[in-house]
């Protein structure tokens, strides 16, 4: 029998960092990144031999991350984690494959007496997401949103579910629906990258996800999640794919009866733990299938 190393990476993860462009004095622009690098190629002799010959430090992949931030103005993530990826592959010999992973912190400007703030700002709710692959079979590109936050109070109900002798959820014909969205999509392959308007293309999907999600009058939180990434890929030529999680973040009414009370659909226990994990993808039926290892969220 032999013993043989498989497939491996490695690199640098999360490394934080905030971008302040000064307009002037005292107008200034805020980007605040987590940026994750991972590298794979011609590395064995340094798990099989302890020769890092081929190695590039992690602390190097971080100084190249700093580096390329200091681009004034800072682009769009998608277009970030690109030239990342290309320069560790041309940079390196011994590197064959770059992954990369973006997280924006959305920041918005805190309101003064004379409107926005031009250099304080307060973060707002969720982040944004970019995921690059770049390697032999191509580049690859998929961006994503995080723990967005959404809730309605009616146009949501569920019944005629699978029951047993475990059951115990009553079905319901009008129920508080929240969640978390986790959204990534996948783009067309395109190489270069340029033809793309990164965030016109995130604006606009945001944006139909949270549409879709407060119009559709949902069955289930599974035909919420497949008619959202629907929506996306028929409003939006140029995504191919697009993966959901939904954690449901359950609103359970309160009985005030002990009490002595009435609940007329108004107050709710909100759990935490455990929550329904309802996960999918939808995707065009000719789209290529996914590079390998794409870094989705």
């Amino acid at each position: 029998m032999a013993i043989v190393l498989g497939p491996n990476r490695y690199g640098k993860a999360e490394v934080r960092l905030v971008r302040v462009t000064r307009i002037t004095a005292t107008e200034h622009e805020l980007c605040d990144l987590n940026v994750s690098v991972s590298l794979s190629g011609d590395l064995a002799d340094t798990h099989l031999r302890g020769d890092n010959a081929h190695v590039i430090p992690t602390d190097t992949m971080r100084s190249v991350v700093y580096a390329f931030a200091q681009d004034e103005p800072l682009p769009a993530i998608e277009a970030f984690g690109l030239r990342l990826a290309r320069h560790f592959v041309d940079a390196y010999d011994p590197i064959d494959t770059a992954r990369v992973r973006v997280l924006e912190y959305p920041w918005i400007r805190i309101p003064g007496a004379r409107g926005p703030h031009p250099h304080a700002w307060t973060r707002a709710a969720g982040s944004r997401y970019a995921g690059v692959l770049h390697g032999p079979a191509g580049t690859e590109v998929c961006s994503g949103l995080a723990d967005v936050s959404v809730l309605k109070s009616t146009g949501s109900e569920f019944h005629g579910f699978l029951t047993d002798r475990y059951t115990t959820l009553a079905p319901t014909r009008d129920r508080v629906l929240a969640t978390s969205v986790y959204a990534c999509w996948r783009h067309r392959r395109d190489e270069d990258g340029a033809s793309i308007d990164w965030d016109a293309s995130f604006d606009g999907t945001r944006d139909t996800l949270l549409r879709t999600f407060a119009e559709t009058h949902s069955l289930s939180l599974q035909q919420t999640l497949y008619a959202m990434g629907e929506a996306v890929l028929t409003e939006r030529e140029g995504l191919v794919e697009v993966r959901l999680e939904l954690p449901n973040r359950h609103h359970v009414p309160v009985d005030p009866s002990p009490f002595g009370g009435h609940n007329a659909g108004e107050v709710y226990q909100v759990t935490d733990r455990p929550y329904g994990l309802i996960e999918g993808t939808v995707l065009r039926d000719d789209a290529a299938p996914a590079l390998a290892d794409l870094p989705w969220r």
